[in-house]
């Protein structure tokens, strides 16, 4: 009994804690001596919303190519995340991540609990410390989203809940603090990642690795279901909206409305145009027709990849990194589907092998032509700079996919993390949410309609 009702009522108890702890904390004045850029400011809040705006892109991704009875389940945990990663940022995570460095590997939780001091902070760079934080809490509320690929139409709603609240405070919290803290680790041993190519997709491929090796097979995978997409205009409309989001992204991790923040913007459309092309057109060549998928998923493989060099990589370099980034992952993906691994929405191969490959490339092709705070890459002559990238991605790699894995599997010694096969079977949209998508009608699990809204 007290097992059922702490299950029931512990997470809005946690919540209620949290709330009613958030009106003790002391307020501080606003810091503002002049030394903030005002065009700066607009630029970043701009960036800020459209990063938003690549959850629920994500949400329409996933969504679409899952199968009809799990549209809703897979959507919504792409979404929930906007909720529980900002509670949690506020509390605990923007110290975790940029607070008082202890030993370059993870930053003080007091620094800025419950974002104290936040507002009265230093400036950073031109733009408000608060502005900063929002902005860093856009990055950090997607990257958990990504993992609902990989293990989408198996994973029960609140054990996913459990993890994206342990993966942000023990995955993505010190590698944001080692890679983008100006006391960090990585930053330190010379590793650059404009955008979040380490923070962001490697962390969340090795994490859907884990994840898919934890959860192991749909029974559709077991038996050889071909599952179609059930919604691929939806796919369409999410990739345009990570397209559209992703210029803030990494045009805004500039900082500044300048003309790195450009050039960031240029080579991340090129990157995701090449990258589109390069997997339809590479399809072509092994006798596959020109797909809708093809194009949307190598496009979104060409934006990872760009993310962490779009700040230290030309124009030109962009195309190469999108078009080999697209094959490389396309092969990945062709490899994967001859063995026993299912990750549902291949996250690994897109993200995980494509921000790999984006590090790596980062490390070919950067120039202090583009960055004068960045590196000259070997292609300019500098190996060394390439050796740290792979040293770099490699360290994040292990660490990813030990941690996210010990996570998956503490998670499902505190509650199963897989729904049973009936509720498998019946999807996860009515037997985790009591609700379904049919024919463009949302309908409560009985069948009664509620909103046609499609």
């Amino acid at each position: 009994m007290a097992k059922v009702l702490f299950k029931q009522w512990g997470p809005f108890a946690v919540l209620m804690v949290i709330a009613i702890a958030a009106l003790f904390i002391p307020l501080l004045p606003n810091f503002d001596e002049g030394k903030y850029n005002a065009a700066d400011i607009a630029f970043i809040l701009i960036c800020t919303a459209l990063v938003f705006i690549m959850t629920p892109g994500l949400a329409f991704f996933y969504g679409g190519m899952v199968h009809r009875k799990n549209i809703l389940s897979t959507m919504i945990k792409s979404v929930v995340a906007a909720g529980i990663i900002t509670v949690l940022w506020v509390v605990v995570g923007f110290s975790l991540a940029f607070g008082d460095t202890i030993g370059g590997f993870i930053g003080n939780p007091m620094t800025y609990l419950f974002f104290h001091g936040v507002n009265s902070g230093p400036a950073w760079g031109t733009i408000p410390l608060s502005l900063f934080a929002v902005f860093q809490l856009m990055f950090a509320i997607i990257t958990p989203g990504l993992v609902v690929g990989a293990v989408a139409e198996r994973i029960r709603f609140t054990s996913y809940i459990l993890f994206i609240v342990l993966f942000a405070l023990f995955v993505y919290s010190p590698l944001a603090h080692w890679t983008w803290s100006p006391n960090g680790f990585l930053l330190k041993m010379g590793v650059l990642d404009f955008a979040g190519g380490t923070v962001v997709h490697i962390s969340a491929g090795m994490a859907a690795l884990a994840g898919a090796l934890v959860l192991k097979r749909r029974k559709s995978h077991i038996e050889h279901i071909e599952v179609p997409p059930a919604n691929i205009p939806y796919v369409l409309i999410g990739t345009g909206l990570l397209w559209f989001g992703w210029f803030g992204f990494n045009a805004g991790s500039a900082l500044t409305a300048g003309s790195l923040a450009v050039s960031a913007f240029l080579t991340t459309n090129t990157a995701a145009g090449a990258a589109g092309l390069a997997w339809m057109f590479f399809d072509v060549a092994r006798g596959k027709k020109p797909s809708v998928l093809g194009f949307c998923i190598g496009a979104v493989v060409g934006l990872v990849a760009i993310t962490p060099g779009a700040g230290f990589v030309s124009i030109p370099s962009s195309i190469f990194i999108g078009t080999i980034a697209s094959v490389i992952s396309n092969l990945v993906v062709s490899w994967k589907q001859s063995t026993s691994l299912d990750d549902t929405l291949d996250v690994f191969p897109c993200h995980g092998v494509g921000g790999i490959v984006g590090m790596l490339l980062t490390g070919v092709f950067a120039t202090k032509t583009v960055n004068s705070l960045g590196a000259d890459g070997w292609f300019y002559g500098n190996f060394d700079f390439f050796f740290v990238q792979l040293k770099g991605a490699a360290i994040v790699v292990v660490f990813s996919f030990v941690v996210s894995f010990i996570i998956f599997k503490l998670v499902n010694m505190i509650q199963p993390i897989r729904v049973t096969s009936e509720e498998e079977e019946e999807g996860l949209d009515a037997s985790q949410h009591n609700e379904k998508y049919s024919q463009g009608t949302l309908v409560i699990a009985s069948g009664q309609e509620i909103e046609n809204a499609f």
